[in-house]
């Protein structure tokens, strides 16, 4: 008597195999529902972001002044003062929240930030630089952060042998230039007049104020040329996620994938930095709230994105109406962000024992 043994599955339990004659596509079944609840919530915080501030605008007004049904001046309120800031937010928050993920899953640890390579501090850097010795105290043009955050990592992995280089040694190396680089934007700016200092300030925590399509429409567009590279190549990191000489036999270019994953998470950090100022914690928290929601199978990238972009429409639109006077979304998000922190280094201590 023959016995028959049945092949093991290989499928992921989160995913479904989609066949086309001889092609097929191992669809996220989880990933793509976790889209699917992010969106309207997305939706539902634009309006919200949109609604607040000092004159009390109701929630109708506001939607009717974003469908264009309302009178001439709350349309005109809502599209022409206030749609551009949440939009520009949107994007900084998406490009943040990816930017996170590529780097996270590069380092192999879910504390590892743009931050850490030297990314926020080489645009901070490098736009500090051009209000040096400004007489009316204003930052310069946002495509000087994505300048100096280049010029930064470029510095990083020349320092560390190679973008190819172990995640570890990367982030070591990456630490010392941070702290190299924000020793002298602190050094240029203690040399300047006070005018000068409380104009670069308010960008270098983070802020929105003042953002409109004159930054949003180059951003858009800088993210519909990345996040599908970014896309192609977290498909390739998922394999990361074995040892080296694993990712290796299944056909990996182990230099080649690092190189590209690091040169995107850069540009988009340094995209984001530019035009935000360097927001604090979004790149960490989004790609660890994206993970919960989409499982460990997968490299976040579409989840990460929705989730920064939720983050910062959520804490500018706080940072509106939480105090007599505005808060810089950076602020909101580090006041945030600190108790976020330590319950995941509370929660990785009791589990795994690691970040």
């Amino acid at each position: 008597m023959t016995t028959v043994r049945t092949a093991p599955a290989v499928t992921p339990p989160d995913s479904t195999v989609l066949r086309t004659g001889t092609l097929s596509w191992l669809f996220p079944r989880r990933s793509a529902l976790a889209a699917a609840l992010l969106a309207p919530v997305l939706l539902a915080l634009i309006a919200l972001a949109a609604m607040a501030s000092s004159t009390g605008m109701s929630l109708p007004e506001t939607l009717s002044g974003l469908l264009g049904t309302g009178d001439a001046g709350t349309v005109m309120i809502v599209r022409d003062f206030r749609l551009p800031r949440v939009v520009v937010g949107l994007l900084v928050g998406a490009a943040l929240g990816v930017s996170g993920c590529l780097t996270q899953t590069l380092a192999g640890n879910r504390l590892a930030t743009p931050d850490l390579v030297g990314v926020n501090e080489g645009a901070t850097a490098a736009v500090v630089a051009t209000a040096a010795g400004s007489a009316t105290g204003m930052v310069g043009d946002w495509w000087l952060g994505p300048l100096g955050a280049v010029a930064a990592a470029v510095l990083v992995v020349l320092c560390a042998g190679g973008a190819g280089s172990r995640g570890y040694r990367v982030l070591v190396v990456g630490i010392g230039v941070s702290t190299f680089l924000g020793a002298v934007s602190d050094l240029v700016m203690s040399r300047e007049n006070d005018n000068t200092a409380g104009g670069v300030f308010l960008w270098a925590v983070g802020s929105l104020n003042g953002r409109d399509w004159g930054v949003g429409t180059p951003l858009l567009v800088a993210l519909l040329l990345l996040l599908p590279l970014t896309l192609a190549v977290g498909h390739r990191l998922q394999l990361l996620r074995f040892d080296d000489d694993m990712a290796a036999c299944l056909g990996v270019d182990l230099r080649r994938v690092r190189a590209a994953g690091l040169a995107l998470a850069v540009a988009l950090a340094g995209l984001a930095v530019g035009v935000g100022g360097p927001v604090s914690f979004v790149a960490l928290s989004a790609p660890i709230l994206a993970q919960r929601l989409s499982g460990p199978t997968r490299v976040p990238v579409v989840g990460s994105a929705l989730t920064g972009a939720a983050l910062i429409v959520a804490a500018d639109a706080l940072g509106r109406v939480a105090a007599p006077v505005e808060l810089p979304v950076g602020v909101v998000t580090s006041v945030l962000g600190g108790p976020f922190l330590l319950w995941v280094l509370f929660r990785t201590d009791r589990t795994t024992g690691k970040a």
